[in-house]
This record gives structure tokens, sequence and C-alpha cells, in this order.
């Protein structure tokens, strides 16, 4: 059985101050395409369909078409809600779609009936774990703890125990969105830290033939059974030297994987160019990138004046400038948003502890107290998101 592996779509959000629309409908147009081309049997959305909760009406209308295409197709598709997306926003009228082929795996609870598909070689079950937030579904799997590593856990266990009654030979696959250990992040992720730990070792996953996973943005095998699809655009100038592309996953009689990666379009590639603003201007090598997004970081003593509009005038889509006078003196005036670049809200809210005590560092007893607070923030919004 043939399934084609993508994820994190992010439907109506923006590259800086650029509109994706038009690039994110091109990714599904190849999406489709490939579906067709490739003779694929089910299609696998592996969460955060939406970039929000409630996204505007032509991320919807655009989701709309995909889902009309491949109903028209015939092919399954199987979806879980990711962070990013409102599960029941995202769940409303499933009942009535699944009876056109697609299936959206949006209620926890529901995690352990799986899709099935059959082929010649008999029955293929497929399992979608949307997105769990830790403090909302600990109660509903009777996990031991409130973090990730427990939950999905809990959810495995579940997956497995309906496994075990199927008949022999069945092959499994399992949707989920996670951050798993030994996976790399980048910096268009939204931080799903619980307690201080955020991600679940790979071996969650044993028992099933393959782990279609969402959530980080770049492609890349956990193992072979364990794979990201990454987003098929890239959400950050983090990802410039990712190569966006989707997963077509064979699984033979004896569930074995076999997988080849297919390249998503690039609308337009990612540059991250540094130095003087008169070698930037001058400095022919960077030819390569003038039909790039660029973001610039200058390193000139002083401000040069208006670097913005003469850089734009060899790079006419450039979107980032950033400062970082080379002068060791001079580091100490970068910008707020440079300073927190790369930091969690852990980090930022221990350096404001110790910025505010004239440099004392936060103790266990406080950075516990943090991390609690934000905890709680975190699950309040969860909570009124499912509240809404």
């Amino acid at each position: 059985m043939r399934f084609l592996h993508t994820s994190d779509w992010h439907l109506g959000r923006s590259f800086h101050r650029v509109n994706l629309l038009t690039a994110q409908r091109a990714f599904l147009d190849h999406l489709v395409e490939t579906v067709r081309a490739r003779q694929v049997d089910a299609v696998l959305v592996a969460g955060d369909v939406y970039d929000r909760a409630v996204p505007p009406l032509a991320a919807v209308e655009l989701f709309d078409d995909a889902l009309h295409r491949l109903a028209d197709l015939g092919v399954p598709t199987v979806m879980i809600s990711g962070n990013h997306d409102s599960a029941r926003r995202l769940g409303v009228g499933s009942g009535l779609m699944r009876q056109a082929g697609i299936h959206l795996r949006t209620d926890p609870a529901a995690c352990a009936t799986p899709v099935v598909l059959r082929d010649e070689h008999g029955e293929v079950a497929l399992y979608g774990l949307p997105y769990l937030e830790p403090a909302l579904v600990k109660e509903e799997f009777g996990a031991e703890r409130a973090d990730h590593a427990h939950v999905l856990g809990a959810a495995m266990d579940r997956v497995r125990d309906d496994l075990a009654g199927r008949p022999a030979g069945t092959r499994s696959v399992v949707l989920a969105h996670a951050f798993v250990t030994g996976g790399a992040p980048s910096d268009s992720e939204r931080d799903i830290t619980v307690g201080g730990v955020e991600s679940v070792p790979a071996a969650v996953f044993d028992g099933v033939d393959y782990a279609a996973l969402g959530h980080l943005h770049g492609c890349q095998a956990i193992t072979d059974r364990v794979r990201y699809s990454g987003s098929p655009l890239a959400y950050s100038f983090s990802e410039e030297r990712h190569r966006k592309s989707m997963w077509l996953v064979d699984l033979d009689a004896a569930g074995t994987v076999t997988a080849e990666r297919l390249d998503c379009p690039v609308p337009r590639p990612l540059a991250r160019i540094r130095g003087k603003l008169d070698d930037l201007l001058a400095d022919p090598a960077l030819s390569a990138h003038e039909e790039a997004w660029v973001e610039a970081t200058l390193t000139d003593t002083a401000r040069p004046p208006e670097p913005m509009a003469r850089l734009a005038g060899r790079f006419p889509h450039i979107l980032g400038l950033a400062f970082e006078p080379e002068e060791s003196a001079a580091r100490t005036l970068a910008s707020y948003a440079q300073r927190l670049r790369g930091r969690s809200d852990q980090e930022i809210a221990e350096d404001f502890v110790a910025h505010v005590r004239a440099g004392r560092s936060v103790d266990d007893e406080e950075r516990a107290v943090l991390r609690s607070a934000l905890d709680e923030v975190r699950t309040d919004d969860a909570l009124r998101e499912v509240a809404g």
C-alpha cells in the first residue's frame, strides 16, 4: 500500500510580510497531481493544517477545495489536528466527510479507532493521534503525569491494544503531532514545552509499522519507520537550508517500509547574507541571491543611512534587516528581537528575573515556579479555545 505523508501546511500563514496563499495553492496542486500520477492509495496529513485556531476565510476555502479534489480522485485522506489547529473547528462535519473518504481525527478519545484500508495483502489500520495537550487529556488517558511522554505513551498503549485484537498480519500506521527526541527543530514551530520537557522518545511508537509525524518543519527520518515530512513551505529564515518535500511511503505485505522523498514547489529561495552594507551591495558572489527572499545582517560600526532602501535596489525581495556591529562594545546595542531569537519562554522569563535583580540568577525553586506559571498560561489558553 502506498501513502503520501505530509504535514504542517499552516494554511493562512505569511512569511514576514508576504502572503503565502498563492504558494500554498501551488503546493496543494502539486500534492493532488502527485496523488494521481504516483497512484497513491491514501494521503496522510499529520497536523497543523491551519496556522491558527480561527483561520482566514481564504485559507478555509483553499482547504475545502483540496479536500474536494482528493475526494474526486477517490483516494482516502487521513488527517489529524495539530497544536496550531482548533481541534473542534477542524473536526466539524467529519461524519459527513468520512462518507467521501476524508477522515478527520481530532478527538483524543477516538485515537484507537482506526481507518481500515485493504489491499491484496490484507488490512492496514491507520490510527490518527491528534495533538495531545497534556493537561487536557491526562484524565482521558489515565496518564501518570501531565506531560507529553506519558499522555502519548498512554495513547499508544490503546493503539497497541486495539491492534493486538485484529487479524494476524494486520499492518499499522500511526499519525501523530509531537516533538520526538532526535528531531531537528527550526524557529517557526510553536513551543510545546510542558514542565520543562517538550520531546518524547521514538520508542513510544514501537509496535507499529510506520509513524507519520508532524510538528517539526524539517523533513527528517528519526528511524526508518518514524519520519517527519516537514512543512511544504519555509516559514522562517532558519529553514534556509531545508529541502521541502513529502514522503512517498510503500508498505509491503510484511510491513516493511520503503520511503522516497518527493520535492515540493519552491516559490522563492531563501538567503541569509551578512556583512557591511557597501560590501553586500558590491560582492559579485551574492548575485545568486538577487531573486531570493533575503534576510540581511549588517555589521557596520555605525548604522548606515537608508539601509533597507539601498539593499532593496539590489535585492528587491529583501524581507528582514538586522544590525550586529562588529565591535564588541556595540553588540550590547542589539535589538530586543535579536536578543530573544532562539530563546524559549522559560529562558526569557529567567533572564528577566536576573536582570531586575542586578544579575542574580534564579534558583531551582524559582525556576520551577516560573515553569509552572508558563504551563498554566498555555493550558488556560487551550481551555479557552476548547470552550469557545
